[in-house]
């Protein structure tokens, strides 16, 4: 069932928005070579609590971590670990907080020390992909409206788009109707209204879109072994256009 949030809900979730989007640049100065996923999971959860929010992904499911950071072909739902990450691996840290009840949800990548020209070229595709499927979040439009520009866009820029794993909507729970697709067709699928709120997250790879399962039973990679980027938002759907909800300011 899709719900459609009221002013207040929207407002509030808003606010938790906030502090997940501060907690994501507080992450730019903290990664770096030497640390390990662990210790950004620390962070983060750390960031959270002192901000009088929960961790909502703790428990989801049977999850036990406050985030999810994939590393290099890790597409989503990479476990924190203790391993040392190098310079130069691409990392995705993903979370959803709960501000009383107010929940929002982001993913961002980060390059750890140094990058490169093809992981600069993947990220810089994957953000601006994430923008042209905000740009058609609009009431009236359609979801498919939403993937075709995601998808028509890092096909251009001979990228791949992941199919298994989708946007959706958020609140009261993490994963609410509807699905989001990052690819589709322009004029199908269901009609955005006022009062959605969803999230927009391509995960754009630099080989095959297709995927396989870790052991461990969530953590997706690349196929191929090729670099998977990922950057989400929440949002909502307003009479005046997407009103993002956790935006980094200058993101």
């Amino acid at each position: 069932m899709i719900t459609l949030k009221s002013q207040r809900e929207i407002d509030a979730m808003d606010e938790s928005g906030t502090i997940l989007a501060n907690m994501h640049i507080a992450l730019r100065d903290f990664i770096k070579p030497g640390i390990t996923s662990w210790d950004i999971e620390e962070f983060a959860h750390k960031f959270i609590l002192e901000n009088d929010a929960i961790p909502e992904q703790i428990g989801f499911e049977g999850y036990e971590y406050a985030t999810c950071i994939s590393i290099n072909d890790e597409i989503c739902h990479g476990f924190p670990r203790k391993e040392v990450l190098k310079n130069g691996d691409l990392i995705k840290v993903d979370t959803v907080i709960n501000l009383k009840g107010a929940l929002s949800d982001s993913c961002w990548s980060y390059v750890v020390g140094e990058s490169t020209a093809e992981k600069d070229h993947l990220m810089e595709v994957t953000l601006k992909a994430m923008y042209k499927g905000i740009e058609q979040a609009q009431a009236g439009n359609r979801i498919g409206d939403i993937g075709h520009a995601i998808q028509t866009y890092v096909e251009s820029e001979n990228l791949s788009i992941v199919r298994e794993f989708l946007g959706h909507g958020v609140g009261p729970t993490l994963h609410e109707a509807p699905d989001v697709p990052s690819y589709g067709q322009a004029g199908k699928g269901l009609r955005l209204k006022e009062g959605m709120v969803i999230t927009i997250e391509p995960m754009v790879n630099t080989g095959t879109w297709k995927s396989k399962m870790d052991d461990n039973g969530w953590t997706a990679r690349t196929k191929d072994g090729g670099l998977s980027c990922q950057f989400e938002h929440t949002l909502a759907i307003t009479k005046d256009g997407p009103r993002l909800l956790t935006s980094q300011n200058d993101q």
